[in-house]
C-alpha cells in the first residue's frame, strides 16, 4: 500500500501523522510511504530522517492526496484538504464529525473511507487512541489554567497551590475519565485543592482509592454542579460521550455567579465543549474572557507540545496503521470490530450513529457497507 502523510495546516499544529519509527516499521512490511516536504520538522523530523527512514519526499499535499491509497494524518481534515479527498481513499486520522456538520458533509461527497482515531475501541472498553491525547490534554489543562489565573492574563491573580499563609486555589475537575485523572494528578502535584464530579460510583471509589483523602469526590448532579463550580477559582471540563456531541453541562447562570477573574477550561471542545459558553480557539489566541470569566477552549491542546503528543499517538496508532496497509482496509475492519468501531464514513454513507443522530443523516452499519 501507498501510504501518505500531508503536512498538517491547522493553526499552530506542528504535530506529524507518522514518525520516522512508524515509517520505518511501515516500510519494513513492504509499503511505501510519501511524506510532505517538512512534515514533521516542527518536532524535529527532518526530511533527510524521513528519507533514512525510507520515505519519499514530495513537495505538496496535493501529490499526497493524489497518490496515496491512504492518508493518515492527525487533525481532522480541514476543507480544503477534504476536497482532495477522493472516492475509494482511505483517511486515517482524528475526525469529532459531531459538532462539524460541514466536515462530514465534505467528507461524505469525496467517497472516502473515513476512520476517525477517537471512536477504535479496546477489550476493556475504553479508546486507545483518544487516550494518549487525553492523557496529555489532561495534563496541560491545569498547566494552561495556572497560567490563565494569572493577572496579566485577565485571571484573579491566584497562585494555584497558594503558599504557606495564603489559600490555595479551588479546583473543580468535571469528568474522571483519562483526562480528568490527568487533570487531578497535576493539580494535586500543584498543591491546589481539588474536587472530582462524576457520575460512576465506581469510577468515583477507584479516584478516592488512587488519591486518598487529599481528593474531595463528589456524586455529580445539578445541584453539586452549582455549588462547586460557583465556588471554583478552576473549572477543568472533563467529559466525553464517544463520538457524540458533548453535554452542555455548566450553564451561562452557573459562570455568572463565578468569582471575576475565575478560569474554566474546556478540554471537551474538540465535541463542542460542555460549557454553554465556550466556543473554539487557537494557540494563537488561546483565551477569551465572558461573564467575567476567563475560557480556554484551544481545540487542539496536545498540539502545543507537539513532539510528546506525535510520539505518543504513534505508539497506539501504529498497530492499526500497519493492520489497515497490510490487509487492506476492508479486511483489517472485518477482522478487528474495535478498528471497525473506528469507521465514521464509508463511500458517503455515514456509519457511526451518534454522528448520524445528532446530524440528522441515516446511519448505514458499518458491517452493512463491508459485505
Amino acid at each position: 500500500m501507498l501510504v501518505g502523510v500531508p503536512k498538517e495546516i491547522k493553526t499552530l499544529e506542528f504535530r506529524v501523522g507518522l514518525t520516522t519509527g512508524s515509517v520505518e516499521e511501515l516500510v519494513h512490511h513492504g509499503h511505501q510511504v510519501i511524506v510532505e516536504t517538512n512534515a514533521g520538522v516542527g518536532i524535529g523530523l527532518t526530511d533527510d530522517m524521513y528519507r533514512a527512514a525510507g520515505a519519499e519526499i514530495v513537495a505538496t499535499a496535493a501529490e499526497i492526496f493524489e497518490r496515496a491509497d491512504m492518508v493518515v494524518k492527525v487533525k481532522e481534515p480541514q476543507p480544503d484538504e477534504c476536497r482532495m479527498l477522493r472516492e475509494g481513499q482511505v483517511l486515517f486520522t482524528y475526525l469529532h464529525l459531531a459538532p462539524d456538520p460541514e466536515q462530514t458533509r465534505l467528507l461524505k461527497e469525496s467517497g472516502c473511507i473515513a476512520i476517525a482515531y477517537e471512536t477504535v475501541t479496546d477489550d476493556d472498553g475504553t479508546l486507545p487512541l483518544l487516550s494518549p491525547m487525553s492523557e496529555v490534554a489532561g495534563r496541560m489543562s491545569i498547566q494552561a489554567g495556572a497560567h490563565a489565573l494569572e493577572k496579566h492574563k485577565g485571571g484573579s491573580g491566584m497562585l494555584l497551590g497558594g503558599v504557606p499563609g495564603v489559600e490555595a486555589a479551588k479546583v473543580v475537575v468535571i469528568g474522571g475519565g483519562v483526562v480528568g485523572t490527568n487533570a487531578i494528578r497535576m493539580a494535586m502535584g500543584m498543591e491546589a485543592h481539588v474536587t472530582v464530579l462524576d457520575r460512576s460510583l465506581k469510577r468515583l471509589k477507584e479516584l478516592d482509592f488512587q488519591f486518598g483523602t487529599m481528593l474531595n469526590t463528589i456524586y455529580s448532579t445539578r445541584e453539586s454542579l452549582w455549588k462547586h463550580v460557583t465556588n471554583a477559582d478552576l473549572v477543568i471540563g472533563a467529559v466525553l460521550v464517544p463520538g457524540a456531541a458533548a453535554p452542555k453541562l455548566v450553564t451561562r447562570e452557573m459562570l455568572k455567579e463565578m468569582r471575576d477573574g475565575s478560569v474554566v477550561v474546556d478540554v471537551a471542545i474538540d465535541q463542542g465543549g460542555c460549557f454553554e459558553t465556550s466556543r473554539a480557539t487557537t494557540h494563537e489566541h488561546p483565551t477569551y474572557v465572558e461573564e467575567g470569566v476567563v475560557h480556554y477552549c484551544v481545540a487542539n491542546m496536545p498540539g502545543g507540545v507537539a513532539r510528546t503528543s506525535t510520539f505518543a499517538l504513534n505508539n497506539a496508532t501504529l498497530p492499526f496503521t500497519l493492520a489497515l496497509a497490510d490487509k487492506g482496509y476492508k479486511q483489517a475492519l472485518l477482522d478487528d470490530e474495535h478498528l471497525r468501531n473506528g469507521l465514521n464514513v464509508h463511500c458517503g454513507d455515514i456509519t457511526y450513529a451518534a454522528v448520524a443522530e445528532v446530524l440528522g443523516y441515516n446511519c448505514v452499519p458499518a458491517e452493512q457497507v463491508l459485505q
